[in-house]
C-alpha cells in the first residue's frame, strides 16, 4: 500500500476571497460546478466552509463509484480541506492571490491505495483521472468567478 495523489491548479481572473467563497458554498456554487461524475449531492449539516458535512457519489471509472461523505475544516484562511469520513481519502483546495484580482486554485487529493499489481495501476491511472475530473470543476469555477 502507498500513497496516492492527484493535483490540479488553475488561474482564475477574479478576487481571492470571491472564489473562494464560492468554493466554500457548499448549498449553492459548489453543487453548480460538478461535472457529471457526480451524483446524489446532499450537504447535510452547515453548507458553508468548516462544519460542513457533504455527501456525494462520485464515479471516477465506468466501473469505480465512491460513496463519499466529507466533513470540511478550514484550517488556514484560503483553504478548504474535506476528509471522506468513509476511506482515507483527503482533498484540500488552496486559494491564494496570482496578481491583481487573480486568484490561483490548487487542489490536491490523497489516499491510501491497494497494493500489488492493482496498486500499481490505481498509483498510474487514478491520479490523471482524478486530475480530468478536478480540470472540469476549476473550469467551471473559472466560467462562474468570470462572467
Amino acid at each position: 500500500m502507498g500513497q496516492v495523489e492527484a493535483t490540479t491548479q488553475r488561474e482564475i481572473a477574479a478576487d481571492p476571497e470571491d472564489v473562494f467563497d464560492a468554493l466554500a458554498d457548499y448549498t449553492g456554487t459548489r453543487r453548480q460546478l460538478l461535472p457529471e461524475h457526480f451524483s446524489e449531492y446532499e450537504v447535510r449539516e452547515g453548507g458553508d466552509g468548516k462544519g460542513t458535512l457533504v455527501h456525494w457519489k462520485l464515479q471516477a471509472t465506468s466501473k469505480r463509484v465512491r460513496d463519499c461523505l466529507l466533513e470540511v475544516d478550514e484550517p488556514i484562511d484560503g483553504q478548504l480541506v474535506e476528509k471522506d469520513r468513509n476511506s482515507s481519502m483527503v482533498t484540500t483546495w488552496v486559494v491564494t492571490p496570482a496578481g491583481e484580482n487573480r486568484a490561483r486554485v490548487v487542489v490536491t487529493t490523497t489516499w491510501q491505495g491497494a497494493g500489488g499489481i492493482g496498486g500499481f495501476f490505481e498509483r498510474t491511472f487514478a491520479p490523471k483521472g482524478l486530475g480530468r475530473i478536478y480540470d472540469a470543476i476549476l473550469a467551471n469555477l473559472a466560467a462562474h468567478m468570470e462572467k
